[in-house]
Protein backbone atom coordinates (compact mmCIF):
# COMPACT_ATOMS: atom_id res chain seq x y z
CA UNK A 1 0.00 0.00 0.00
CA UNK A 2 1.01 3.29 -1.07
CA UNK A 3 0.96 6.47 1.12
CA UNK A 4 -3.28 7.48 1.88
CA UNK A 5 -4.96 10.73 3.50
CA UNK A 6 -8.81 10.67 3.94
CA UNK A 7 -10.65 13.84 2.67
CA UNK A 8 -14.36 13.87 3.80
CA UNK A 9 -17.47 16.21 3.91
CA UNK A 10 -21.26 16.06 4.61
CA UNK A 11 -21.91 17.04 0.92
CA UNK A 12 -19.81 14.99 -1.31
CA UNK A 13 -21.60 14.50 -5.20
CA UNK A 14 -19.92 11.67 -6.76
CA UNK A 15 -21.29 12.61 -10.26
CA UNK A 16 -22.50 9.03 -10.64
CA UNK A 17 -26.08 8.47 -12.80
CA UNK A 18 -28.94 8.54 -11.12
CA UNK A 19 -27.32 10.42 -7.90
CA UNK A 20 -28.39 13.64 -7.82
CA UNK A 21 -28.09 15.06 -4.07
CA UNK A 22 -24.44 15.25 -2.30
CA UNK A 23 -24.07 12.80 0.69
CA UNK A 24 -21.75 12.78 3.90
CA UNK A 25 -18.91 10.66 3.08
CA UNK A 26 -15.19 10.28 3.08
CA UNK A 27 -12.40 9.69 0.33
CA UNK A 28 -9.47 7.81 0.74
CA UNK A 29 -7.03 8.51 -1.79
CA UNK A 30 -4.03 6.58 -1.87
CA UNK A 31 -0.82 7.78 -3.64
CA UNK A 32 1.72 4.94 -5.20
CA UNK A 33 4.39 3.82 -2.75
CA UNK A 34 7.80 5.14 -3.51
CA UNK A 35 7.00 7.58 -6.39
CA UNK A 36 5.91 11.53 -6.32
CA UNK A 37 2.57 12.06 -6.90
CA UNK A 38 3.13 14.71 -9.62
CA UNK A 39 2.41 12.16 -12.17
CA UNK A 40 -1.35 12.63 -11.61
CA UNK A 41 -1.78 9.11 -10.59
CA UNK A 42 -3.45 8.61 -7.00
CA UNK A 43 -6.55 7.18 -6.83
CA UNK A 44 -9.86 6.75 -4.78
CA UNK A 45 -9.10 3.54 -2.56
CA UNK A 46 -12.11 3.38 -0.88
CA UNK A 47 -15.54 5.92 -0.72
CA UNK A 48 -17.78 5.88 1.78
CA UNK A 49 -19.38 6.66 5.03
CA UNK A 50 -16.72 8.70 7.10
CA UNK A 51 -16.86 6.33 9.84
CA UNK A 52 -16.09 3.19 8.07
CA UNK A 53 -13.22 4.98 5.57
CA UNK A 54 -11.35 5.99 8.38
CA UNK A 55 -12.04 2.55 10.29
CA UNK A 56 -10.62 0.97 7.47
CA UNK A 57 -7.11 2.59 8.12
CA UNK A 58 -4.37 2.71 10.65
CA UNK A 59 -4.90 5.31 13.34
CA UNK A 60 -2.97 8.19 12.60
CA UNK A 61 -3.92 8.04 8.55
CA UNK A 62 -4.44 11.82 7.95
CA UNK A 63 -7.80 12.80 7.40
CA UNK A 64 -8.61 16.86 6.42
CA UNK A 65 -12.63 17.82 7.15
CA UNK A 66 -14.03 20.01 4.60
CA UNK A 67 -16.91 20.43 6.91
CA UNK A 68 -19.77 20.97 4.70
CA UNK A 69 -18.00 22.30 1.80
CA UNK A 70 -18.98 20.54 -1.90
CA UNK A 71 -16.47 18.44 -2.77
CA UNK A 72 -17.41 16.80 -6.96
CA UNK A 73 -15.32 15.50 -9.37
CA UNK A 74 -12.94 17.81 -10.91
CA UNK A 75 -14.05 20.09 -13.97
CA UNK A 76 -13.89 18.78 -17.33
CA UNK A 77 -13.23 21.29 -20.28
CA UNK A 78 -14.03 18.84 -22.97
CA UNK A 79 -13.94 21.14 -26.10
CA UNK A 80 -10.99 23.86 -26.09
CA UNK A 81 -7.97 25.07 -27.59
CA UNK A 82 -5.18 25.38 -25.45
CA UNK A 83 -2.53 26.55 -27.40
CA UNK A 84 -4.79 29.75 -28.19
CA UNK A 85 -5.82 30.21 -25.22
CA UNK A 86 -2.50 30.00 -23.25
CA UNK A 87 -1.15 32.38 -25.86
CA UNK A 88 -4.26 34.99 -26.20
CA UNK A 89 -4.61 35.15 -22.07
CA UNK A 90 -0.86 36.21 -21.92
CA UNK A 91 1.11 39.61 -22.28
CA UNK A 92 1.55 38.58 -26.00
CA UNK A 93 -1.83 39.29 -27.53
CA UNK A 94 -4.36 41.55 -26.96
CA UNK A 95 -8.04 40.07 -26.27
CA UNK A 96 -10.99 42.43 -26.71
CA UNK A 97 -14.48 42.52 -28.41
CA UNK A 98 -14.35 46.21 -29.22
CA UNK A 99 -17.33 48.69 -29.11
CA UNK A 100 -16.36 49.30 -32.86
CA UNK A 101 -13.96 49.39 -34.94
CA UNK A 102 -12.56 52.08 -34.32
CA UNK A 103 -12.17 51.80 -30.80
CA UNK A 104 -10.85 48.50 -31.33
CA UNK A 105 -8.23 49.84 -33.69
CA UNK A 106 -7.33 52.66 -30.52
CA UNK A 107 -7.09 49.80 -28.06
CA UNK A 108 -4.68 47.61 -29.74
CA UNK A 109 -2.41 50.78 -30.61
CA UNK A 110 -2.36 51.12 -26.55
CA UNK A 111 -1.28 47.09 -26.70
CA UNK A 112 1.13 47.93 -29.14
CA UNK A 113 2.99 50.02 -27.24
CA UNK A 114 4.05 47.45 -25.11
CA UNK A 115 5.32 44.77 -27.11
CA UNK A 116 9.01 44.47 -28.59
CA UNK A 117 9.29 46.21 -31.56
CA UNK A 118 9.94 42.93 -33.52
CA UNK A 119 7.00 41.63 -32.69
CA UNK A 120 3.54 41.27 -34.68
CA UNK A 121 0.30 43.24 -33.05
CA UNK A 122 -2.11 40.44 -32.68
CA UNK A 123 -6.04 40.52 -30.83
CA UNK A 124 -8.55 38.13 -30.64
CA UNK A 125 -12.19 38.62 -30.04
CA UNK A 126 -13.88 40.84 -32.37
CA UNK A 127 -17.50 40.42 -33.47
CA UNK A 128 -18.81 43.04 -35.87
CA UNK A 129 -21.92 41.42 -35.84
CA UNK A 130 -21.99 43.08 -31.83
CA UNK A 131 -20.05 46.49 -32.80
CA UNK A 132 -21.81 49.64 -32.83
CA UNK A 133 -22.53 50.37 -35.97
CA UNK A 134 -22.68 46.28 -37.03
CA UNK A 135 -20.29 47.00 -40.09
CA UNK A 136 -17.18 44.71 -40.87
CA UNK A 137 -14.21 45.75 -40.74
CA UNK A 138 -11.65 46.69 -43.38
CA UNK A 139 -7.70 46.95 -43.53
CA UNK A 140 -7.99 50.57 -43.82
CA UNK A 141 -8.21 51.42 -39.97
CA UNK A 142 -5.25 48.81 -39.73
CA UNK A 143 -2.94 50.70 -41.99
CA UNK A 144 -3.73 54.06 -40.73
CA UNK A 145 -3.41 53.11 -37.59
CA UNK A 146 -0.23 50.28 -38.43
CA UNK A 147 1.70 51.66 -42.03
CA UNK A 148 4.86 49.89 -41.31
CA UNK A 149 4.34 46.90 -38.94
CA UNK A 150 2.05 43.83 -39.34
CA UNK A 151 -1.13 43.56 -37.48
CA UNK A 152 -3.73 40.13 -37.52
CA UNK A 153 -7.05 40.65 -35.97
CA UNK A 154 -8.75 37.03 -34.96
CA UNK A 155 -12.12 36.65 -35.10
CA UNK A 156 -14.38 35.91 -31.80
CA UNK A 157 -15.22 32.66 -33.25
CA UNK A 158 -11.94 32.16 -34.33
CA UNK A 159 -12.79 31.37 -38.51
CA UNK A 160 -11.80 35.10 -39.47
CA UNK A 161 -9.14 36.99 -39.63
CA UNK A 162 -8.61 40.72 -40.36
CA UNK A 163 -4.99 42.03 -41.52
CA UNK A 164 -3.42 45.33 -42.60
CA UNK A 165 -1.39 45.60 -45.70
CA UNK A 166 1.87 44.44 -43.89
CA UNK A 167 0.40 41.48 -42.80
CA UNK A 168 -0.49 40.87 -46.13
CA UNK A 169 2.39 41.06 -47.65
CA UNK A 170 4.71 39.30 -45.00
CA UNK A 171 1.92 36.23 -45.53
CA UNK A 172 2.16 36.32 -49.46
CA UNK A 173 -1.18 37.38 -49.84
CA UNK A 174 -1.64 39.65 -52.59
CA UNK A 175 -4.15 40.86 -55.34
CA UNK A 176 -3.85 37.41 -57.72
CA UNK A 177 -3.44 34.77 -54.86
CA UNK A 178 -6.26 32.22 -54.76
CA UNK A 179 -6.92 30.91 -51.58
CA UNK A 180 -7.02 27.19 -50.14
CA UNK A 181 -10.02 24.92 -50.74
CA UNK A 182 -12.62 26.17 -48.10
CA UNK A 183 -11.09 29.17 -47.56
CA UNK A 184 -12.00 33.12 -48.48
CA UNK A 185 -10.34 35.97 -49.25
CA UNK A 186 -12.81 38.87 -49.51
CA UNK A 187 -12.17 41.48 -52.39
CA UNK A 188 -13.96 44.94 -52.63
CA UNK A 189 -16.10 45.48 -55.53
CA UNK A 190 -12.87 46.24 -57.59
CA UNK A 191 -11.45 42.98 -56.77
CA UNK A 192 -8.91 44.28 -53.80
CA UNK A 193 -8.22 42.66 -50.71
CA UNK A 194 -10.39 43.97 -47.70
CA UNK A 195 -7.97 42.38 -45.50
CA UNK A 196 -10.83 39.91 -44.30
CA UNK A 197 -9.54 36.09 -44.73
CA UNK A 198 -11.90 33.54 -43.71
CA UNK A 199 -11.99 29.61 -42.82
CA UNK A 200 -9.55 27.16 -44.16
CA UNK A 201 -7.42 30.84 -45.71
CA UNK A 202 -7.60 32.23 -42.40
CA UNK A 203 -6.60 28.65 -40.58
CA UNK A 204 -3.71 28.09 -43.31
CA UNK A 205 -2.14 31.56 -42.08
CA UNK A 206 -2.83 31.35 -38.53
CA UNK A 207 0.80 29.59 -37.17
CA UNK A 208 2.57 32.06 -38.51
CA UNK A 209 1.39 35.13 -36.51
CA UNK A 210 3.01 33.98 -33.56
CA UNK A 211 6.50 32.44 -35.01
CA UNK A 212 8.27 35.63 -33.12
CA UNK A 213 7.71 33.53 -29.66
CA UNK A 214 10.05 31.47 -28.20
CA UNK A 215 9.58 27.51 -26.69
CA UNK A 216 10.31 29.15 -23.48
CA UNK A 217 7.11 32.00 -23.72
CA UNK A 218 4.82 29.07 -24.94
CA UNK A 219 5.87 27.09 -21.55
CA UNK A 220 5.20 30.44 -19.15
CA UNK A 221 1.91 30.66 -20.93
CA UNK A 222 0.85 27.35 -20.50
CA UNK A 223 2.11 27.00 -16.96
CA UNK A 224 -0.09 30.22 -16.12
CA UNK A 225 -2.82 29.09 -18.28
CA UNK A 226 -2.69 25.74 -16.09
CA UNK A 227 -2.53 27.73 -13.04
CA UNK A 228 -5.90 30.00 -13.75
CA UNK A 229 -7.61 26.51 -14.43
CA UNK A 230 -7.07 24.65 -11.36
CA UNK A 231 -8.20 28.11 -9.74
CA UNK A 232 -11.26 27.35 -12.00
CA UNK A 233 -11.45 23.19 -10.54
CA UNK A 234 -10.52 22.33 -13.58
CA UNK A 235 -8.95 19.38 -13.86
CA UNK A 236 -8.56 17.71 -17.40
CA UNK A 237 -9.43 19.14 -20.52
CA UNK A 238 -9.34 18.17 -24.15
CA UNK A 239 -7.12 19.42 -26.26
CA UNK A 240 -8.51 20.03 -29.80
CA UNK A 241 -7.06 20.45 -33.16
CA UNK A 242 -7.72 24.23 -33.99
CA UNK A 243 -7.72 23.57 -37.86
CA UNK A 244 -7.88 20.96 -40.38
CA UNK A 245 -4.80 21.73 -42.40
CA UNK A 246 -1.47 19.38 -42.14
CA UNK A 247 1.05 21.56 -39.83
CA UNK A 248 -2.17 23.69 -38.83
CA UNK A 249 -4.22 22.14 -35.53
CA UNK A 250 -1.83 23.68 -32.83
CA UNK A 251 -1.65 20.27 -30.81
CA UNK A 252 1.72 21.14 -28.80
CA UNK A 253 2.58 17.29 -27.12
CA UNK A 254 6.09 18.42 -27.49
CA UNK A 255 4.79 21.19 -24.69
CA UNK A 256 3.16 19.16 -22.82
CA UNK A 257 5.77 16.58 -22.15
CA UNK A 258 8.47 19.36 -21.61
CA UNK A 259 6.32 20.47 -18.53
CA UNK A 260 5.37 17.05 -17.83
CA UNK A 261 8.74 16.05 -17.74
CA UNK A 262 9.95 18.56 -14.68
CA UNK A 263 6.43 17.93 -13.13
CA UNK A 264 4.65 21.47 -14.17
CA UNK A 265 1.81 19.71 -15.70
CA UNK A 266 -1.17 20.39 -13.41
CA UNK A 267 -3.88 18.55 -15.73
CA UNK A 268 -5.20 16.14 -17.12
CA UNK A 269 -4.75 16.74 -21.36
CA UNK A 270 -6.19 14.75 -23.80
CA UNK A 271 -5.08 15.87 -27.21
CA UNK A 272 -6.98 15.47 -30.30
CA UNK A 273 -4.80 16.27 -33.84
CA UNK A 274 -6.50 16.63 -36.86
CA UNK A 275 -7.63 13.60 -38.64
CA UNK A 276 -4.88 12.92 -42.06
CA UNK A 277 -4.64 10.30 -44.94
CA UNK A 278 -1.26 9.84 -43.03
CA UNK A 279 -2.85 8.62 -39.13
CA UNK A 280 0.58 7.65 -37.74
CA UNK A 281 0.93 11.24 -35.56
CA UNK A 282 -1.97 10.06 -33.22
CA UNK A 283 -0.64 6.40 -33.17
CA UNK A 284 2.51 7.51 -32.54
CA UNK A 285 1.39 9.70 -29.16
CA UNK A 286 -0.86 6.45 -28.16
CA UNK A 287 1.73 4.09 -28.15
CA UNK A 288 3.95 7.29 -26.10
CA UNK A 289 1.34 7.64 -23.65
CA UNK A 290 -0.26 4.47 -22.96
CA UNK A 291 2.86 2.67 -21.98
CA UNK A 292 2.98 1.13 -18.83
CA UNK A 293 5.70 3.38 -17.37
CA UNK A 294 3.85 6.43 -19.13
CA UNK A 295 2.39 9.54 -17.45
CA UNK A 296 -1.22 9.45 -16.53
CA UNK A 297 -1.65 12.94 -16.97
CA UNK A 298 -1.45 12.88 -21.30
CA UNK A 299 -3.37 10.44 -23.72
CA UNK A 300 -4.08 10.96 -27.19
CA UNK A 301 -7.83 9.29 -27.33
CA UNK A 302 -8.65 10.20 -30.56
CA UNK A 303 -8.71 12.74 -34.06
CA UNK A 304 -10.87 15.49 -34.66
CA UNK A 305 -11.98 17.43 -38.17
CA UNK A 306 -14.11 19.75 -39.67
CA UNK A 307 -17.18 19.27 -41.53
CA UNK A 308 -18.20 22.93 -41.71
CA UNK A 309 -18.17 26.46 -40.27
CA UNK A 310 -20.15 29.20 -38.30
CA UNK A 311 -23.80 29.99 -38.51
CA UNK A 312 -23.13 33.99 -37.92
CA UNK A 313 -21.28 33.82 -40.82
CA UNK A 314 -23.18 31.74 -42.93
CA UNK A 315 -20.50 29.08 -43.11
CA UNK A 316 -22.37 26.55 -41.17
CA UNK A 317 -24.04 23.62 -43.76
CA UNK A 318 -27.75 24.25 -43.52
CA UNK A 319 -30.09 21.81 -45.11
CA UNK A 320 -32.81 24.36 -46.52
CA UNK A 321 -30.73 28.05 -46.81
CA UNK A 322 -30.53 30.70 -43.76
CA UNK A 323 -33.30 33.05 -43.35
CA UNK A 324 -31.49 36.00 -43.86
CA UNK A 325 -30.10 34.75 -47.02
CA UNK A 326 -27.28 36.86 -48.22
CA UNK A 327 -27.29 35.12 -52.10
CA UNK A 328 -30.22 32.41 -53.57
CA UNK A 329 -29.77 29.09 -52.24
CA UNK A 330 -27.69 30.21 -49.34
CA UNK A 331 -26.70 27.88 -46.96
CA UNK A 332 -23.03 27.82 -46.27
CA UNK A 333 -20.80 24.72 -46.75
CA UNK A 334 -19.31 21.93 -46.00
CA UNK A 335 -15.03 22.36 -45.60
CA UNK A 336 -14.72 18.64 -46.84
CA UNK A 337 -16.68 16.96 -49.12
CA UNK A 338 -19.53 14.23 -47.32
CA UNK A 339 -17.00 11.75 -49.46
CA UNK A 340 -13.74 12.89 -48.38
CA UNK A 341 -15.39 13.08 -44.78
CA UNK A 342 -17.03 9.58 -44.67
CA UNK A 343 -13.18 8.21 -46.39
CA UNK A 344 -11.52 9.45 -43.56
CA UNK A 345 -13.39 8.62 -40.77
CA UNK A 346 -13.92 4.56 -42.46
CA UNK A 347 -10.25 4.57 -42.44
CA UNK A 348 -9.65 6.02 -38.73
CA UNK A 349 -12.71 3.52 -37.73
CA UNK A 350 -11.27 0.57 -39.31
CA UNK A 351 -7.89 1.15 -37.93
CA UNK A 352 -9.99 1.66 -34.17
CA UNK A 353 -10.00 5.27 -33.52
CA UNK A 354 -12.35 7.29 -32.04
CA UNK A 355 -13.30 10.88 -34.10
CA UNK A 356 -14.71 13.95 -33.13
CA UNK A 357 -16.29 16.26 -35.91
CA UNK A 358 -16.84 20.16 -35.71
CA UNK A 359 -20.71 20.09 -37.01
CA UNK A 360 -22.92 23.44 -36.29
CA UNK A 361 -25.63 23.26 -39.28
CA UNK A 362 -28.43 20.73 -39.03
CA UNK A 363 -26.90 19.64 -42.92
CA UNK A 364 -23.20 18.74 -41.48
CA UNK A 365 -24.81 16.91 -38.21
CA UNK A 366 -27.03 14.59 -40.27
CA UNK A 367 -23.50 14.08 -43.02
CA UNK A 368 -21.44 13.02 -40.08
CA UNK A 369 -24.43 11.14 -38.09
CA UNK A 370 -24.78 8.61 -41.20
CA UNK A 371 -21.27 8.60 -41.45
CA UNK A 372 -20.71 7.47 -37.59
CA UNK A 373 -23.80 4.73 -39.01
CA UNK A 374 -21.56 3.45 -41.05
CA UNK A 375 -18.05 3.30 -39.37
CA UNK A 376 -20.16 1.75 -36.35
CA UNK A 377 -22.24 -0.85 -38.46
CA UNK A 378 -18.77 -2.00 -39.92
CA UNK A 379 -16.00 -1.66 -37.52
CA UNK A 380 -17.99 -1.71 -34.77
CA UNK A 381 -16.64 0.77 -31.60
CA UNK A 382 -13.85 2.47 -31.13
CA UNK A 383 -11.13 0.83 -29.46
CA UNK A 384 -10.55 4.01 -27.02
CA UNK A 385 -12.30 7.24 -27.30
CA UNK A 386 -15.75 7.75 -28.85
CA UNK A 387 -17.05 9.73 -31.72
CA UNK A 388 -18.70 12.74 -30.96
CA UNK A 389 -19.70 15.50 -32.28
CA UNK A 390 -19.07 19.11 -31.51
CA UNK A 391 -21.42 22.08 -31.33
CA UNK A 392 -24.28 20.73 -32.72
CA UNK A 393 -26.06 24.43 -33.37
CA UNK A 394 -29.04 22.93 -34.90
CA UNK A 395 -30.38 19.85 -35.17
CA UNK A 396 -32.80 18.23 -37.47
CA UNK A 397 -35.59 16.44 -34.99
CA UNK A 398 -35.10 13.40 -36.32
CA UNK A 399 -31.05 12.95 -35.52
CA UNK A 400 -31.86 14.15 -32.11
CA UNK A 401 -32.59 10.42 -31.34
CA UNK A 402 -29.67 8.85 -33.47
CA UNK A 403 -27.42 10.11 -30.94
CA UNK A 404 -28.14 8.20 -28.45
CA UNK A 405 -28.87 5.18 -30.86
CA UNK A 406 -25.10 5.57 -32.37
CA UNK A 407 -23.54 6.02 -28.76
CA UNK A 408 -22.28 9.61 -29.91
CA UNK A 409 -21.48 12.41 -27.66
CA UNK A 410 -23.09 15.69 -27.82
CA UNK A 411 -20.33 17.95 -27.04
CA UNK A 412 -21.59 21.16 -26.13
CA UNK A 413 -20.29 24.94 -25.53
CA UNK A 414 -23.21 26.69 -22.60
CA UNK A 415 -21.66 29.76 -23.30
CA UNK A 416 -22.41 29.58 -26.80
CA UNK A 417 -25.76 29.98 -26.05
CA UNK A 418 -25.96 33.70 -25.89
CA UNK A 419 -22.93 34.77 -27.77
CA UNK A 420 -24.83 36.32 -30.39
CA UNK A 421 -28.49 37.54 -28.71
CA UNK A 422 -31.16 37.29 -31.72
CA UNK A 423 -28.50 35.94 -34.28
CA UNK A 424 -30.21 32.38 -34.22
CA UNK A 425 -33.53 33.93 -35.54
CA UNK A 426 -32.35 36.20 -37.40
CA UNK A 427 -30.31 33.57 -39.59
CA UNK A 428 -32.44 30.26 -38.97
CA UNK A 429 -35.92 31.72 -38.27
CA UNK A 430 -38.01 30.67 -35.66
CA UNK A 431 -38.98 27.04 -36.49
CA UNK A 432 -35.38 25.83 -36.52
CA UNK A 433 -33.94 28.11 -33.78
CA UNK A 434 -36.31 26.21 -31.22
CA UNK A 435 -34.09 23.35 -31.39
CA UNK A 436 -30.69 24.38 -30.09
CA UNK A 437 -28.57 23.35 -27.74
CA UNK A 438 -31.33 21.30 -26.55
CA UNK A 439 -29.68 20.38 -23.09
CA UNK A 440 -33.34 18.68 -21.55
CA UNK A 441 -33.97 16.76 -24.83
CA UNK A 442 -30.70 14.98 -24.80
CA UNK A 443 -31.03 13.90 -21.69
CA UNK A 444 -34.66 12.89 -21.76
CA UNK A 445 -33.39 10.63 -24.88
CA UNK A 446 -30.32 9.26 -23.10
CA UNK A 447 -27.66 10.96 -25.21
CA UNK A 448 -24.61 11.54 -23.46
CA UNK A 449 -23.57 14.72 -23.38
CA UNK A 450 -20.05 16.56 -23.04
CA UNK A 451 -19.70 20.24 -21.74
CA UNK A 452 -16.83 23.01 -22.59
CA UNK A 453 -15.89 25.93 -23.35
CA UNK A 454 -14.21 26.53 -26.94
CA UNK A 455 -11.59 28.64 -25.15
CA UNK A 456 -10.66 31.39 -26.60
CA UNK A 457 -14.00 31.32 -27.90
CA UNK A 458 -15.36 31.96 -24.37
CA UNK A 459 -13.59 31.71 -21.12
CA UNK A 460 -12.38 28.90 -19.43
CA UNK A 461 -14.60 30.09 -16.26
CA UNK A 462 -16.52 26.78 -14.88
CA UNK A 463 -19.14 28.63 -12.92
CA UNK A 464 -19.58 30.55 -16.03
CA UNK A 465 -20.49 27.11 -17.81
CA UNK A 466 -22.63 25.66 -15.17
CA UNK A 467 -24.77 29.06 -14.78
CA UNK A 468 -25.44 29.07 -18.59
CA UNK A 469 -26.10 25.30 -18.46
CA UNK A 470 -29.26 26.03 -15.88
CA UNK A 471 -30.28 29.01 -16.61
CA UNK A 472 -30.01 29.42 -20.33
CA UNK A 473 -28.73 33.09 -19.48
CA UNK A 474 -25.91 34.95 -21.02
CA UNK A 475 -23.29 35.03 -17.34
CA UNK A 476 -22.75 38.24 -18.20
CA UNK A 477 -25.80 40.54 -18.44
CA UNK A 478 -27.76 37.56 -17.44
CA UNK A 479 -30.43 38.16 -20.01
CA UNK A 480 -32.73 36.63 -21.36
CA UNK A 481 -34.99 36.82 -18.32
CA UNK A 482 -35.80 33.76 -17.47
CA UNK A 483 -33.81 31.86 -19.96
CA UNK A 484 -33.53 31.60 -23.73
CA UNK A 485 -35.60 28.72 -24.66
CA UNK A 486 -36.13 28.22 -20.93
CA UNK A 487 -37.76 24.67 -21.74
CA UNK A 488 -34.13 23.14 -22.44
CA UNK A 489 -32.49 24.11 -18.82
CA UNK A 490 -31.32 21.34 -16.73
CA UNK A 491 -31.19 20.53 -13.73
CA UNK A 492 -27.78 21.28 -11.97
CA UNK A 493 -27.01 18.15 -10.63
CA UNK A 494 -27.20 16.79 -14.53
CA UNK A 495 -24.96 20.30 -15.69
CA UNK A 496 -21.85 19.07 -13.32
CA UNK A 497 -22.49 15.62 -14.50
CA UNK A 498 -22.17 16.63 -18.11
CA UNK A 499 -19.60 18.88 -17.24
CA UNK A 500 -17.22 15.86 -15.52
CA UNK A 501 -18.49 12.21 -16.48
CA UNK A 502 -19.62 13.40 -20.11
CA UNK A 503 -16.31 15.26 -20.59
CA UNK A 504 -14.82 11.79 -19.49
CA UNK A 505 -16.62 9.59 -21.95
CA UNK A 506 -16.31 11.72 -24.68
CA UNK A 507 -11.89 11.33 -24.30
CA UNK A 508 -12.67 7.66 -23.41
CA UNK A 509 -11.82 7.44 -20.02
CA UNK A 510 -15.07 7.09 -17.87
CA UNK A 511 -13.62 3.85 -16.30
CA UNK A 512 -10.88 6.32 -15.06
CA UNK A 513 -11.92 9.46 -14.57
CA UNK A 514 -15.60 11.79 -14.29
CA UNK A 515 -16.75 10.31 -11.10
CA UNK A 516 -16.03 9.74 -7.52
CA UNK A 517 -15.70 5.86 -7.20
CA UNK A 518 -13.39 3.81 -5.61
CA UNK A 519 -10.55 2.76 -8.17
CA UNK A 520 -10.81 6.45 -10.29
CA UNK A 521 -7.83 8.34 -10.33
CA UNK A 522 -8.72 11.38 -7.22
CA UNK A 523 -9.98 14.62 -9.57
CA UNK A 524 -11.65 16.59 -7.19
CA UNK A 525 -12.83 20.31 -6.51
CA UNK A 526 -14.05 21.88 -2.94
CA UNK A 527 -16.29 24.58 -3.46
CA UNK A 528 -17.89 26.71 -1.15
CA UNK A 529 -21.37 26.56 -2.23
CA UNK A 530 -23.08 23.28 -2.29
CA UNK A 531 -24.03 24.20 -6.22
CA UNK A 532 -27.19 21.68 -6.44
CA UNK A 533 -28.90 23.86 -3.16
CA UNK A 534 -27.64 27.51 -4.33
CA UNK A 535 -29.74 30.19 -5.90
CA UNK A 536 -28.67 30.28 -9.41
CA UNK A 537 -27.60 33.99 -8.44
CA UNK A 538 -25.16 32.33 -6.44
CA UNK A 539 -23.45 30.11 -9.10
CA UNK A 540 -21.15 32.33 -10.06
CA UNK A 541 -20.33 33.82 -6.53
CA UNK A 542 -19.22 29.90 -5.84
CA UNK A 543 -15.51 30.07 -4.92
CA UNK A 544 -12.66 27.14 -5.62
CA UNK A 545 -10.96 26.31 -2.46
CA UNK A 546 -8.87 22.89 -3.75
CA UNK A 547 -8.59 21.64 -6.54
CA UNK A 548 -6.67 17.69 -6.61
CA UNK A 549 -5.60 16.43 -9.81
CA UNK A 550 -4.55 12.43 -8.72
CA UNK A 551 -4.58 13.30 -5.55
CA UNK A 552 -2.08 16.36 -5.55
CA UNK A 553 -3.26 19.75 -4.73
CA UNK A 554 -2.73 21.70 -7.49
CA UNK A 555 -4.91 24.93 -6.06
CA UNK A 556 -5.23 26.32 -2.44
CA UNK A 557 -7.18 29.46 -2.03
Amino acid sequence: MGNVFIVRSKRVFTAERDVDEPRELALAVELPAGASNAEGSGRIAHIGAPDDVIAAYPAGTPVTDFGDRFICPGFHDAHLHFFHTAVYNSPYVLMHMGESEAELVARTREFAATLPPSAWVVTQGWRDYRWNPPVPPTKCSLDEAFPDRPCAMCSGDGHTLWLNSRALEALGVHRDSEPPAGGIYDRDENGELTGIIREAAAMELQPRLLEWLTQADFERAYTEQMARMAGQGITSICDMSLMPLQGCDFIREDIYEALDARGALTLRAHLFPTLLDDQTRLERMQERYGAPTASTLIKAPGFKQFFDGVSSQHTAYLTEPYTNARHPGDRGHLTVSAERMRELVLSAAERGHAVRIHTIGDGAIHAALDIFEEALARFGAPKQGRNTLEHLENLLADDLGRLAKLDVVASSQPCHITLDPGGPERDLGLERSRIMWPFATYERLGVTQAFGTDSPITPVTSMNVLYTAVTRQDPATHEPAGGWLPGERIPMAQAIRNYTFGSACAAGRECELGSLEAGKLADFVVLDHDLTACEADDIQATRVLATYVGGRCVFEA
